[in-house]
């Protein structure tokens, strides 16, 4: 039976799931050709926006001046008290 139906000119066949006819396959090729393409490009957005921001860790500060570095050596052992003291001396003038 050929005529008007409910979506347009129906050939005779029916119109199928998700499109008309025998060929509904290729609607369905078509739709998930779209969704790869854009979970694709939230991917790469992502990526990309992740790039941008910073790359210090949560928590790290970062030596600033010459007496935060002498309190880090000292803490690890490097130096004694003795040569803490008499540097930390020399910086302070």
């Amino acid at each position: 039976m050929m005529g008007w139906g409910m979506w347009g000119y129906s050939s005779g066949y029916g119109n199928g799931f998700l499109g008309n006819g025998n060929y509904w396959w290729m609607s369905l090729i078509g739709i998930a050709l779209q969704l790869i393409f854009w979970i694709a490009l939230i991917v790469i957005g992502v990526k990309l926006f992740r790039g941008y921001g910073s790359r210090t860790p949560v928590g790290y500060h970062a030596p600033n001046n010459a007496l935060d570095i002498l309190r880090e050596r000292y803490a690890r052992g490097e130096i004694d008290a003795e040569e803490y003291q008499r540097r930390k001396q020399d910086l302070s003038k």
